[in-house]
């Protein structure tokens, strides 16, 4: 699978303006505490943020995960750290184009393309984590969001990891989400969760609402009643705890 050269492109640019922004908020003050991260500051932020960069640097140098992992960093300055991060996240994509085959999470893709997309959305969660610490949260670029969406409800919860029953949080319900004329519709179970676009079928519950407060909502950055439900809401409550469940 090769991603379009137009959509790698968006995808750089996504990443280059969010995690000049994390940059910029971390600026403001390192110490403050991040509401979406209990026990974290904006310094765990950038550190992690760096850490995850160079992780992928390495995965699309090698071909497979870096082991050991991680190096130890505790030395390194945070935004010396951070800055060499972010410029060689980009480079090591440019360098890689799209089509390259590497190691990736993905059952269905695994080519160096992928992390394009992840990378910008990784920088985009924590770009909020981080403006959420000092209070000054900006909206998710929109197409960025909805892809977001698409990428978490598909990918990480749609994914084959349910075989086993393990999770604390089976469902067993259909939950249908929508933004931006988009809408996914999730069977889930304890051994499975099935997603398909639009709005076939009945739903036990849906959560709709603009594309930044859906994304941040699926990544736990936003609380339920700030968003927009019907239908049980404890199946919403349920669902989010299982959609929780593989994105930590």
């Amino acid at each position: 699978m090769s991603l379009p050269p137009e959509r790698a492109s968006f995808y750089l640019d996504c990443l280059r303006a969010d995690s000049s922004r994390l940059a910029e908020v971390g600026r403001i003050g390192l110490a403050a505490t991040v509401p979406s991260c209990p026990g974290w500051t904006v310094d765990t932020v950038l550190r992690h943020t760096a850490t995850v960069y160079l992780h992928k640097i390495e995965i699309l140098r090698l071909g497979r995960r870096p082991d050991p992992w991680p190096p130890d960093l505790t030395a390194h300055d945070t935004f010396a750290l951070y800055d060499e991060a972010r410029a060689g996240i980009v480079e090591a994509l440019e360098q890689a184009g799209t089509s390259l085959e590497t190691w990736t999470f993905s059952p269905d893709d695994h080519t160096s393309g992928f992390w394009f997309r992840r990378m910008a959305l990784e920088t985009a969660v924590h770009r909020i984590d981080a403006e959420l610490a000092h209070d000054i949260a900006t909206p998710v670029d929109q197409e960025l969001a909805v892809d977001g969406i698409d990428e978490l409800l598909v990918l990480m919860l749609g994914g084959p990891w349910w075989a086993e029953g393990d999770t604390e949080h089976p469902v067993d319900a259909t939950v249908r989400i929508t933004t931006a004329g988009r809408s996914w519709t999730v069977d889930a179970n304890a051994t499975s969760a099935t997603v398909t676009s639009g709005t076939d079928g009945p739903a036990d519950a849906e959560v709709f609402g603009e594309p930044t407060e859906i994304f941040l909502w699926l990544w736990g950055r936003l609380d339920q009643q700030l968003v927009q439900t019907a239908g049980d809401d404890a199946v919403v409550t349920a669902f989010r705890a299982r959609v929780a469940e593989c994105t930590t």
